[in-house]
C-alpha cells in the first residue's frame, strides 16, 4: 500500500505533457507532427543500425547491486563538470537542423536548458546564429564541424570565441558523411529539394507546416546554416552548400593542437571510441572527450560507447570522460556513471520535446529523467552520484562457452 501512495520529490513541471511518462513517449508526439521526411532525418540511423543498436543494448548487459536501509533523505542529483555546478548528470546533445523540426529549435532547447541549470551542446549545422543561443544560455557549448584548413579554423574559433563560449567541443567521427539511406528512402536531402512527394508529405501535416516552417518563414525567413563558418551561410535550399561540408577528411590531430593554442577555454574532443585516440586527445590538450557513436548516424557496427568506456575509464582514472549514445532511462544515467562516465548526453528525445511542446516540453523531459535518476538513486543507497561505483553493477548474464554447434568443451 505505501508504494500507492508514493509521490515524487518534485511536482510535475507541466500539467500539459502530464499523459508523457517517459522520453520515449515524446517520440511518438513528434512522429505524428512531423512531416515524415523530417521524422526519418532525425531518427534515422546507417546503413543496418547496429551501431545505434549496440549503443542502445549496452545497458542491457549490466544489473544493479542495491544497498538497503541508509538514510537517502539528502539524494542530490546534481555533478560539478569542469568548475560548473549543474542540477543534473546529463545533458543535450548538440543536433543539427534543429529548427527544421522545431520552431527556434535550439532556442527552445537553451531555454529550457538555462531554466533546468543542465548541460547542454549547440551543433553548427544549426540554423540558428551561435550568438543568439549564447545569450539565451550562457553556459552553453558549442560544437564545430571544421575542415582541415588553418585559413578556415581560425576565423571561425574567432567567432566562437567573440561571442563568449566557454567550452569547445570538436567533432573527431565525421571525415565524410554517413551511408544514411534511409535519407533518400523518406526524401530528404540537404539541400532540401521541394519534389512533389516532399510537397505532399508537408502538405499532410498541416501543424508543423504551418507551425514550425510557415512561423519561421514569416519571422526569420529562410533559414540559413548559420555557423558552419565565420560568415554565414546559405540558405537550406541552396545548391552551394558543398564548401561549407567539404575538407572534414583533412582535420586531423595537428588541427586539434593548433586550435589548442588558439581557444582559451575548455576544450572537448568527441566522436572518439579508443583508448589510443583518448590518449593522444588528452596529450594534444583536450581538458576532456565524449565516448559517442553519433547516435549510430556514421559508421555501422561501431563499438557502443559504454562498452568503450569499460575499457577506458580504468587506463585513464582521473581524465574527464562523457558519453551518450542509447541513454532513454534513469537507469542508463546511472549505469554509464557507475562505469565511470563524469556526465552523459542525450540527444533526439530533446528534439522530439521541443518539437511538439518547445521548452515547456524539453523541461518535461528533463523533469521525467531526472526524476527516475533521483527514484534509482534512493533504490540503491545513494545520495550522492560520487558514490556510485562498479561496485553497484554486476553482469545481467552469464555468457556460455561454446563451440560452434552448440557442443561445449567435455
Amino acid at each position: 500500500m505505501s508504494n500507492l501512495l508514493a509521490q515524487p520529490r518534485t511536482a510535475p513541471s507541466s500539467r500539459r505533457w502530464r499523459h508523457v511518462l517517459s522520453l520515449d513517449d515524446f517520440e511518438a508526439e513528434a512522429r505524428a507532427y512531423l512531416p515524415w521526411m523530417i521524422y526519418g532525418f532525425i531518427s534515422g540511423v546507417v546503413e543496418r543500425g547496429a551501431a545505434a543498436r549496440f549503443a542502445a543494448e549496452a545497458y542491457e548487459g549490466y544489473a544493479f547491486v542495491p544497498r538497503v536501509l541508509r538514510d537517502v533523505s539528502a539524494r542530490d542529483t546534481g555533478i560539478t563538470l569542469f568548475g560548473q555546478r549543474y542540477s543534473v548528470p546529463f545533458g543535450i546533445a548538440p543536433m543539427g537542423g534543429s529548427a527544421i523540426a522545431a520552431y527556434c529549435g535550439d532556442l527552445a532547447l537553451a531555454e529550457a536548458a538555462a531554466q533546468m541549470n543542465q548541460p547542454m551542446i549547440m551543433s553548427a549545422t544549426s540554423l540558428i546564429p551561435l550568438e543568439e543561443v549564447r545569450r539565451a544560455y550562457p553556459q552553453a557549448w558549442f560544437q564545430p564541424y571544421l575542415a582541415g584548413d588553418e585559413a578556415r579554423i581560425v576565423p571561425m574559433i574567432e567567432r566562437v570565441a567573440k561571442a563568449g563560449y566557454d567550452t569547445l567541443v570538436l567533432t573527431a567521427d565525421t571525415p565524410v558523411p554517413g551511408n544514411r539511406e534511409n535519407n533518400v528512402r523518406n526524401g530528404y536531402s540537404m539541400p532540401i529539394k521541394v519534389t512533389p512527394r516532399v510537397a505532399l508529405d508537408c502538405a499532410l501535416h498541416p501543424r508543423w507546416l504551418l507551425g514550425t516552417f510557415g512561423r519561421t518563414l514569416a519571422a526569420r525567413g529562410l533559414p540559413h546554416f548559420e555557423n558552419m563558418e565565420a560568415e554565414r551561410g546559405p540558405p537550406m535550399l541552396s545548391r552551394s552548400l558543398e564548401r561549407n561540408f567539404s575538407g572534414r577528411d583533412r582535420f586531423s590531430w595537428d588541427h586539434v593542437r593548433l586550435i589548442r593554442k588558439l581557444w582559451p577555454g575548455t576544450l572537448v574532443v568527441k566522436g572518439l571510441l579508443s583508448l589510443e585516440d583518448v590518449r593522444i586527445a588528452r596529450d594534444s590538450g583536450a581538458d576532456g572527450v565524449i565516448l559517442s557513436s553519433h547516435g549510430g548516424r556514421q559508421l555501422d557496427y561501431a563499438v557502443a560507447p559504454l562498452r568503450a568506456l569499460e575499457k577506458i575509464r580504468p587506463a585513464l582514472p582521473d581524465f574527464p570522460i562523457m558519453i551518450d549514445g542509447g541513454i532513454r532511462r534513469g537507469s542508463d544515467v546511472i549505469k554509464a556513471m557507475a562505469l565511470g562516465a563524469n556526465a552523459v548526453f542525450v540527444g533526439r528525445p530533446f528534439l522530439y520535446a521541443a518539437t511538439v511542446g518547445q521548452a515547456e516540453a524539453v523541461r518535461h523531459a528533463t523533469h521525467l529523467l531526472k526524476e527516475e535518476v533521483d527514484r534509482d538513486m534512493a533504490l540503491l543507497g545513494l545520495n550522492t552520484l560520487s558514490e556510485l561505483s562498479t561496485d553497484h553493477l554486476v553482469a545481467a548474464r552469464q555468457r556460455q562457452n561454446t563451440t560452434i554447434g552448440g557442443q561445449g568443451n567435455g
